[in-house]
């Protein structure tokens, strides 16, 4: 196969979604699909505490949430699939944010009761911003939920995008049946089974025909063909290139948990999503064609083994091949890299590889050379754009409960810093060491990984600040004088730059209006130019 052949067959996705929605299902259903994995456990049990493929770190697999990122591959009608499972919760949201500037399209799952929630809405933002070609499908059909049509006005409505049905489905609840497939001219049952597939297909080219009320029931039947004629005369025909510049989604339906209308999303994905696409830097766009290799660093992640201690960085291929053991330019660095054991992922279980192409995702072994946004090329420098950093919302001190256990938290607070979820801040004097995140639960992942993988005995107590600002300035006699003054509600980041910590969005003006030759970062995306 060669090199153009070898990105086209690539589709690389993120599947995001409101907490509780499906997300992670679907992806397991996916995998299942794909011939991936054998069984499919249910997520949500908590009386047999079965997981996820997708969730594998431990406290994902307590609280039945996914708070890390997940990279998983398979080979699926002649194409690879990558999937980025990410997490739900609005308090990882950062993680997701950054997901998405390494995938070509999305999938987002809607949970057929709930609708379109706050968090969906703010996927959806970052998705339109990049322009990114996204995929509706909509759960739980075998529950009681909102019919169909309020549904779909609900989503233009809310996301601000047309949506366009391809499949459709035949009753809701507990008259569940199946989907009609629109695009495919074909009618899916299946029975309920959450474990491994099993269906019965009909083509059913024509939806008169009378053997769809033998199927079905004549009054199903009856009210498909009614609300299919609704869906052609309210909705454009389907236009792939409208979809693929985002404008348009479009939307299944099913229930992931029973395989219901799942393996008609894959196979109309396979159709119509797009294959890898280039990325902007400082200096150019880069095409997924260009023979020489570039890439960018989107996640790290340190103990992906907790019993190796490996830390790794999720490395987006965007042009050229990615060859193992071949020197690469760490741009921010400025030095050569080789990698002798560059991965591909299934989940926690790792192959290591020989080559990438264009829209892989591959983990490199880390020992602390790379932070997010950093790029790799064969020379060329450039920097690529469009990775968000995150300004901390709030601010608690990591406190030290064994003296004898010192090295053990300060490793393990950096490392777990570097994969982007907090940020750090050393205050003096006393080397006090305070987290600034964007929700309480990553307060509570980055405590239990402490006290689980690193042995570390600690504890957070809250702090009263109101925002991190990183300072900046040309006057160093106004820089020495604010110094002095506020001496007490200064810190530095983990790379030492220095950062005011504001109590109040009143003393942050006050600050602001008073040393006027001083700019106050309100995120730390400032630093990617220096």
């Amino acid at each position: 196969m060669n090199f153009n052949e070898s990105i086209e067959k690539r589709r690389t996705f993120g599947i995001i979604s409101h907490p509780d929605a499906g997300k992670t299902t679907l992806t397991e259903k996916l995998l299942l699909f794909g011939g991936a994995i054998q069984s499919a456990g249910a997520v949500k049990n908590n009386k047999i505490k079965k997981t996820a493929t997708s969730d594998f770190m431990e406290i994902e697999k307590q609280r039945g949430i996914s708070v890390a990122t997940s990279v998983m591959a398979f080979a699926y009608r002649n194409k690879q699939i990558n999937i980025l499972d990410t997490p739900g919760h609005k308090d990882f949201a950062e993680d997701t944010f950054r997901t998405l500037t390494a995938v070509d399209s999305v999938i987002l799952v809607i949970d057929v009761a709930s609708g379109v929630e706050s968090q969906t809405e703010k996927l959806m933002e970052v998705c339109r911003m990049r322009n990114t070609p996204v995929i509706i499908f909509i759960n739980k059909m075998d529950r009681d939920g909102k019919e169909a049509f309020d549904l779909l006005d609900e989503l233009e409505q809310s996301l601000d995008i047309k949506v366009r049905p391809l499949t459709w489905p035949i009753g809701m609840g507990d008259r569940f049946q199946g989907v009609y497939n629109i695009y495919q001219k074909g009618l899916n049952l299946f029975s309920a089974n959450k474990t491994k597939i099993a269906e019965d297909v009909y083509a059913v080219n024509d939806i008169h025909d009378k053997e769809l009320d033998e199927i079905v029931g004549e009054e199903p039947a009856e009210e498909l063909r009614e609300e299919l004629e609704m869906v052609e005369g309210v909705y454009d025909a389907f236009d792939r290139e409208a979809y693929l510049s985002g404008e348009v989604a479009p939307v299944f339906f099913g229930s992931a948990v029973n395989n219901f209308g799942v393996k008609e999303l894959l196979d109309t994905f396979c159709e119509i999503s797009p294959a890898p696409r280039g990325r902007v830097t400082d200096l150019r766009p880069i095409d997924p064609y260009e023979n020489k290799f570039s890439g960018f660093v989107f996640k790290i992640h340190a103990n992906l083994d907790p019993k190796h201690r490996d830390r790794i960085a999720f490395l987006r291929v965007v042009s050229g091949t990615f060859e193992r053991n071949k020197f690469y330019q760490h741009i921010r660095l400025d030095k050569k890299m080789k990698f002798p054991n560059p991965t591909s992922f299934m989940a926690q279980d790792k192959s290591v590889i020989d080559q990438a192409y264009p829209g892989d995702v591959i983990g490199l072994y880390d020992t602390g050379n790379f932070k997010i946004g950093d790029t790799l090329t064969e020379g060329e420098k450039m920097m690529f754009k469009g990775i968000p950093s995150f300004s901390p919302e709030i601010f608690q001190e990591l406190e030290n409960l064994d003296p004898m256990k010192s090295k053990q938290l300060d490793k393990g607070i950096r490392q777990l810093i570097d994969e982007g979820v907090a940020q750090l801040f050393i205050q003096q004097p006393g080397n006090r060491k305070i987290v600034g995140t964007v929700g309480q639960l990553q307060f509570e992942v980055i405590n239990y990984r402490l006290i689980n993988e690193y042995g570390a005995k600690c504890r957070f107590v809250p702090r009263n600040y109101f925002k991190a600002c990183w300072i900046t300035t040309d006057n160093e006699e106004q820089l020495e004088t604010f110094k002095k003054a506020k001496h007490s509600l200064l810190a530095t980041d983990k790379d030492d730059n220095l950062v005011f910590l504001a109590e109040t969005t009143f003393l942050l003006q006050m600050a602001e209006r008073d040393y006027p030759d001083i700019t106050f970062h309100k995120t730390s995306e400032f630093m990617l130019d220096k």
